[in-house]
């Protein structure tokens, strides 16, 4: 179980420092990340101001125009730090709020990823999901909006949802709180290991995953502290253009280098700028 905690002595009569204190949490200070990612319309920031109400900041990612989003909330006495990533519907990296979200979730490596779905459209969420739950193996399906798919008389079956899967998939309506405190739990024994999770991944023919074993042998080879290089390799066997790229320029050592760094440092800057 990892642990992650910024060492700093943030003013204590900021406006930030009393909005987290209200709720146990010191600026900066945090046991846990948790990412928040989901397609637009699938009712993300609803989640996102269900567990964090006021207390939370707004910024840009660091040289990006994109805005960032932190909040905090505390469950079972561990203060988690919740990241909403932008809308998208993919992480193919075809725009900045794609890149974003992808690195964050691959370079800065969230204790667990939440990605919100729609519980009326499904199938058009789960590209997402999917990739997604290529880069990391901490991720719970959040299947929003169930008053929504209720009225119109859909049914989601979660549990099937979820063994097909491979990763929780928890029921929830964040506008009338329904399955938030499951979703909270869910997240809490990911994390923890109690619940093991094994991410369903398109393996492909045997020629492809003998192509992408050897690219991953590679890339570990060139850069040994690179999370995830199976899904570099798989990227670049797709013929990503900006994924080959970065890895030629030094960018994707760069950002493996730095990226840790600069959420620590982002997230103070932005928490000692935080207003309601």
């Amino acid at each position: 179980m990892r642990s992650k905690k910024l060492n700093q002595n943030p003013c204590e009569s900021c406006p930030a420092n009393a909005q987290l204190a209200q709720m146990g949490l010191k600026i900066g200070s945090f046991d846990r990340v948790v990412a928040l990612a989901g397609n637009p319309n699938t009712g993300k920031s609803t989640v996102f101001n269900a567990l964090t109400g006021l207390k939370q900041h707004t910024g840009n990612w660091p040289g990006k125009t994109v805005t960032r989003a932190e909040g905090g909330y505390v469950f079972n006495n561990i203060r988690y730090k919740l990241v909403d990533l932008p809308g998208t519907y993919s992480l193919l990296s075809a725009s900045q709020d794609e890149e974003v979200a992808r690195n964050f979730i691959l370079f800065g490596q969230p204790d667990c990823t939440i990605v919100v779905t729609d519980a009326t459209a499904l199938e058009r969420n789960l590209n997402l999901a999917l990739q997604v739950m290529e880069i990391t193996d901490h991720v719970v399906i959040a299947v929003n909006l169930m008053d929504e798919a209720r009225r119109k008389g859909l049914e989601v079956d979660t549990r099937s949802l979820a063994r097909d899967l491979g990763v929780p998939a928890i029921p929830i309506s964040a506008r009338t709180g329904e399955g938030m405190q499951t979703l909270l739990m869910t997240v809490e024994q990911v994390i923890s290991g109690e619940i093991r999770t094994q991410p369903r991944r398109v393996q492909g023919p045997p020629e492809l995953q003998q192509a992408v074993e050897a690219l991953t042998s590679k890339l570990r080879q060139l850069i040994p502290e690179m999370p995830n290089p199976r899904w570099i390799a798989i990227r670049l066997l797709d013929g990503d253009h900006r994924v080959q790229e970065a890895l030629v320029s030094g960018e994707l050592l760069e950002l493996v280098q730095a990226q840790r760094g600069a959420d620590v440092r982002f997230s103070q800057k932005i928490a000692l700028q935080g207003h309601q």
